[in-house]
């Protein structure tokens, strides 16, 4: 019996070991795990991209888990201590990298890296290259058209102006958005914003989105933004401008917004419920793939995210990226390898750019991609639009100074105690100041 026991253990351990290095199975296949950051895209690697990828590389088990909304940092947190971590996993900009710089690996050999078209886009840590963005996004007011050309149709309107495209500037929106207001009935919809969406996890369209342009108009660029100790919110009677338009404009009453996700969200656009929501090109495949929807491909459109600032007439959506893809150096040889074959077939080879480009619906940075190589939706037709409009210059994602995922936690907290009446909105400033300071002195700004 002891003998059979310490077999048994001996065997136990050796199972243990491999699947601790997530490598092989006991299949004979590598696993390569990607823990991935974007919800609205989990069934198109699920069902299209795993069984695609193991079809040409059948040596491969390839495992992608979706984290929840807004959960990814805390889930990236929990599966690296595990026996099985991911292989591959993203990382939020430098400040990603800080909190995962005793887990990146070094990026500069592999055949992904050599597949960017911008290597100064690529990040570094201590000399090496350490994270590949893999996809270039833009983001403001999504605007169906249908609904803006029924209303500039009609004969009492209080502007002047005919068209969406007429809007420039905050108080053009803001005369548009309140007379709307006045019209649902005549227009067909029930608020002329979607639900400012405070469920857990959706609060990233406040606190990281639109946020960005107050932070553009202090800090200028990224570089200033990520080694700044102090924030004034000197936009932030501008950035309470546009929150407020939302919130009394809205689908949704003020006190239900706790219980609205950011999905309730473009479902209401999708139905044709709302005229206009914030968010950026990806949820094209929210609004396209809604059961019942009712928007023309060429009636979405976007707005910049107009507050009031001075020039603003000059400013276009936002255009950046925060996806970047690392390596985790504690996997085993065989499955970082696997890592490389799995990105560098996903965003060269032709099955792949085609599922990437038609379904995944990136734009992305890598010179595999011809300039007809680029996503059919219109959310990202728009973004192009925007970034080739003369005279217009995008803003830049700002946001990744942001020192830390607790500052984005307590800004929101705060916007939420204002939204339920408890908190006046200079409390709600003086929050994001004290919590900025807070944080970029924890994290040695």
């Amino acid at each position: 019996m002891k003998k059979a026991l310490t077999i048994m253990l001996i065997a136990l351990v050796a199972v243990s070991s491999v699947f601790a290095q997530g490598g092989s199975e006991s299949s004979g296949k590598t696993e390569v795990y990607f823990l991935n950051f974007k919800p609205e895209i989990a069934d198109v690697y699920t069902n299209v991209v795993e069984p695609a990828f193991e079809a040409a590389y059948p040596q491969y088990d390839l495992k992608v888990v979706t984290a929840a909304s807004n959960q990814y940092q805390a889930t990236l947190r929990s599966e690296l201590t595990k026996s099985n971590p991911p292989t591959i996993f993203q990382v939020n900009g430098p400040v990603g990298i800080a909190e995962n710089s005793s887990t990146v690996a070094p990026l500069q050999d592999t055949e992904f890296y050599g597949l960017l078209a911008d290597k100064g886009m690529a990040l570094s840590l201590d000399g090496n290259v350490v994270a590949v963005p893999y996809a270039v996004e833009g983001y403001g007011i999504i605007y169906n058209d249908a609904i803006m050309r029924k209303y500039f149709a009609l004969p009492d309107k209080a502007v002047s102006i005919s068209s969406a495209e007429e809007i420039t500037d905050f108080d053009t929106l803001k005369a548009v958005v309140e007379d709307m207001s006045k019209h649902l009935d005549e227009l067909g919809i029930q608020g002329v914003f979607a639900s400012t969406s405070f469920m857990p996890g959706s609060e990233w369209r406040w606190t990281t989105h639109l946020v960005n342009p107050a932070l553009w108009a202090e800090y200028g660029d990224l570089a200033t933004a990520q080694s700044a100790a102090t924030f004034e919110f000197s936009a932030s009677e501008n950035f309470k401008n546009i929150f407020d338009l939302y919130l009394n404009n809205s689908i949704t009453a003020k006190g239900m917004v706790g219980s609205k996700a950011d999905a309730d969200s473009m479902a209401e656009f999708a139905l044709g419920q709302v005229a206009m929501v914030q968010n950026g090109n990806w949820a094209a495949a929210q609004i396209l793939g809604t059961q019942g929807n009712v928007v023309a491909d060429e009636d979405i459109k976007f707005l910049p995210l107009y507050m009031g600032l001075d020039g603003e007439k000059n400013n276009g959506i936002c255009v950046g990226t925060e996806n970047y893809l690392a390596f985790n150096k504690n996997a085993s040889a065989e499955a970082l390898e696997g890592a490389d074959i799995f990105l560098t077939w996903l965003f060269s080879s032709d099955e792949g750019k085609d599922i990437v480009t038609n379904q995944l619906l990136f734009i992305t940075p890598f010179a595999s991609f011809s300039a007809d190589e680029v996503p059919n939706d219109p959310l990202a037709k728009q973004v192009n639009i925007w970034m080739n409009k003369d005279g217009v210059s995008s803003i830049p994602w700002v946001f990744n100074g942001i020192p830390s995922e607790q500052w984005k936690a307590d800004f929101a907290q705060a916007m939420l105690e204002y939204i339920n009446g408890r908190y006046t909105w200079d409390q709600v400033t003086q929050t994001a100041v004290d919590a900025w300071a807070r944080e970029a002195e924890l994290t040695g700004r």
